[in-house]
């Protein structure tokens, strides 16, 4: 629209000189008078209009600044401390000293010692990092700031920059005051060289407050983000971000204890077994483990119950790991069998193999899936050998190997099998340097291209091999399976105490090395 008016009045322009230069010429002087005063009509409503858009364009910009003060203007101190924080003790020891320092710093100034300007909490999503602020806040008894990284990104120059400004004032004024910012990598990631944004101004902006702090202000950084590798250096460096704690998914112990903070309230049957259900969620975060709680207490609301039972747990755990159970699915017998020796391939190369723990196989439709095996380990694993691997490739391509068995052909039912397979041959070749051909060698992004052949073959290699170690071990075992298959297709589920009890009739034959 702008565009248009400066075309029009630029039209108009011309159009009035030529009328002027044919009034001289023609000796016209009122049409001459005429025309000049249209001069300045002209220029007026330019003027007007010029101003009337600047005027509403830094109205927009006062706004949207405003709106963000309001919004900032209103803070709270938390009452959450470290009890309501289940698990993560390591991280609560390494924060400690902060709440220590807000609360008594004149130990800290004789010692000559300073305390963080910045931590920054990062990790997979959900695993405790805004409760983790919020905790140090309420320990110390600080104002508690949230922002996210989005609100400082704007299209108009300068808003982002001025946000920061105003964020820390108002931090400063009431110190002591924690700042939170969550999915700070919006804000915070890599500049390029070749182009000075809105965005990286706001990030300087960022930068210089995080320096400018006084050694008395009591005024901390928390930032958190599940993207590390996207921020910019600047901001890593000791005197901004001085601290980068991991926040993993908790482990056996930390999830029996999550597990309690979140079953406190809630009325649970004498049969339920809370450090059983941290066994099943082996790879859980902390989100996730709420959600369970939450879901078992829900499904006994359905079911008309009093108190929740072991069985809502169960249910609420299959929901959480495989998806919304599809109600009256329209599969034909034909799909329902092939599903059935799939799954049932899967389940003999685990057990076999003793890949995890089997607790269900189910041929029952969950969001895409036709079929699935439950399975979990006994115990937190953070180390696997070559063979063990080389293992799990053989049990996610035994599906496609029973298919083939009983069918005679293959169906597309193996794609994510064949996805998750490839990822790990891939990440063993690359990332554990297991391959035979570049064994001990790390390949990364950079390197992936000066090897890609070579990697191709190798992997080709190993699936090709597990997979003819799939054929055989089901080819081995073609009653156990079989038995297997043909309990799915009339009962649809196995469970663990069931599957057992088949396999305990049959003599099991190993895989070949």
């Amino acid at each position: 629209m702008k565009k248009r008016f400066h075309f029009l009045i630029l039209f108009f322009f011309i159009y009035n000189t030529i009328i002027v230069i044919l009034a001289k010429k023609n000796s016209m002087s009122t049409l001459l008078y005429i025309c000049i005063a249209l001069y300045f009509v002209i220029a007026l409503l330019y003027w007007l209009t010029y101003r009337f858009i600047n005027k509403k364009k830094s109205n927009q910009l006062a706004s949207s600044t405003n709106l963000f003060e309001k919004k900032k203007s209103e803070l709270d101190k938390p009452e959450i401390s470290f009890k309501d924080v289940a698990g993560l003790e390591e991280i609560k020891e390494e924060l400690f000293d902060i709440i220590d320092y807000i609360n008594d710093r004149d130990k800290y100034k004789k010692m000559g010692a300073k305390v963080p300007k910045g931590i920054l909490l990062y990790g997979p999503p959900g695993t405790g990092k805004t409760l983790m602020a919020k905790a140090v806040a309420g320990e110390s008894n600080s104002s508690f700031i949230y922002s996210s990284g989005s609100e400082f990104v704007e299209k108009y120059v300068g808003v982002g920059a001025k946000r920061i400004r105003t964020l820390f004032e108002r931090a400063r004024k009431e110190a002591p005051c924690i700042i939170f910012i969550d999915e700070v990598d919006a804000l915070g990631s890599k500049r390029n060289s070749e182009s000075n944004n809105e965005k990286d101004q706001t990030l300087n902006q960022f930068l210089v407050e995080l320096d400018g702090f006084k050694d008395s202000n009591t005024v901390i950084v928390i930032g958190a983000t599940n993207r590390l590798d996207l921020l910019d250096e600047a901001m890593l460096r000791p005197g901004r971000f001085d601290r980068k704690i991991y926040v993993g998914n908790p482990n056996y112990i930390s999830r029996v204890k999550i597990l309690k903070v979140h079953t406190k309230d809630k009325p649970l049957e004498k049969n339920v077994n809370v450090t059983e259900i941290a066994k099943k969620t082996h790879g859980f975060s902390g989100a996730q483990l709420a959600n369970i709680a939450n879901e078992a207490a829900l499904r006994a609301i359905k079911l008309n119950t009093k108190k929740i039972t072991q069985d809502n747990f169960n249910f609420a755990i299959e929901k959480v790991a495989a998806g919304l159970e599809v109600k009256n699915p329209n599969i034909s017998d034909k799909e329902k069998k092939i599903v059935a020796f799939h799954e049932s391939g899967h389940a003999v190369a685990a057990k076999i193999l003793n890949i995890d723990k089997i607790q269900k196989i189910s041929i029952i439709p969950r969001d895409q899936a036709l079929g699935y095996v439950l399975k979990f380990p006994d115990e937190d694993r953070y180390i696997y050998t070559k063979q063990e691997l080389l293992n799990r490739i053989c049990v996610l391509l035994s599906g496609r190997a029973a298919e083939e068995i009983f069918f005679n052909e293959i169906s597309t039912g193996a794609s994510n099998d064949l996805k998750e397979a490839t990822n790990i041959a891939y990440e063993l070749i690359c990332k554990y340097g297991m391959g035979s051909n570049m064994e001990n060698f790390y390949i990364n992004e950079v390197t992936f291209k000066y090897y890609a052949r070579s990697i191709k073959n190798e992997a080709s290699k190993i699936i090709n091999l597990s997979y003819k170690n799939s054929l055989h071990l089901i080819r081995t075992n073609i009653d156990l399976t079989t038995t297997i298959a043909n309990h799915l297709i009339e009962n649809e589920c196995i469970d663990s105490i069931k599957l057992d009890k088949i396999f305990s009739e049959y003599l099991l034959e190993p895989v070949p090395n």
